[in-house]
């Protein structure tokens, strides 16, 4: 089972919307059959198995195992991976453009960029998957306090020319073989945790 997966199909990210679909992605990160999970849920197994049936047609489940009980034989069903992102490949006519208007001191430009970058890792991802390659990635996260916004200013003037004279020395436009990179640095307030989002996660 995969950590993530990316859905660039629009009717796979269709199928996952369905309050019922979601929760089966769910229940199916331990592999279960359509009655244990049917039960689970306080659904009947039928209306589980139809919903099975979509997931499964566009990968999202798979059948794990089979199982022969009597004459019938039980089918074992688990989620292809344990989260799901949908990319913006998914609905590629409305999909954000950094392109369009670039402000480096705006919020839903940053946003744009971090949708460009689900779209591309996400396509990338898919291409070494089918050539069954790794995939050469870096990422930071972490948090900083600011006592003030001088200092938030400050950080974020030194830490663009830090990146700007990094790139100017590692970059070399006429390397034989050489491969472009994106570099993507984002700063933002942490969002806060309230006690009501934290019994959702538990």
């Amino acid at each position: 089972m995969l950590d993530v997966a990316v859905i660039e199909n629009a009717a796979a990210a269709e199928a996952t919307l369905d309050p019922i679909r979601a929760r089966l992605l769910a229940e199916l990160r331990v592999p279960a059959s359509a009655a244990s999970v049917a039960a689970r849920m306080g659904l009947p197994r039928q209306k589980v198995n139809y919903h099975l049936k979509m997931l499964e047609l566009h990968g999202l489940v798979t059948l794990v195992d089979e199982k022969r009980r009597g004459n019938v034989t039980e089918r074992i069903m688990g989620a292809t991976a344990r989260s799901y992102v949908i990319s913006p490949a998914a609905l590629p006519e409305v999909a954000p453009d950094p392109a369009y208007e670039p402000n480096r001191l705006s919020a839903r430009w940053m946003l744009a960029v971090a949708a460009r970058l689900v779209k591309d890792v996400g396509t990338l991802i898919t291409g070494a998957d089918r050539a069954n390659q790794r995939l050469a990635t870096f990422a930071l996260d972490g948090e900083i306090t600011f006592a003030t916004a001088a200092d938030r200013a400050a950080f974020v003037a030194e830490l663009a020319a830090s990146a700007a004279q990094l790139a100017q020395k590692y970059h070399s436009g006429s390397a034989t073989g050489g491969r472009k990179h994106r570099l993507v640095v984002a700063l933002h307030p942490s969002v806060k945790v309230t006690a009501e989002s934290q019994l959702k996660e538990s």
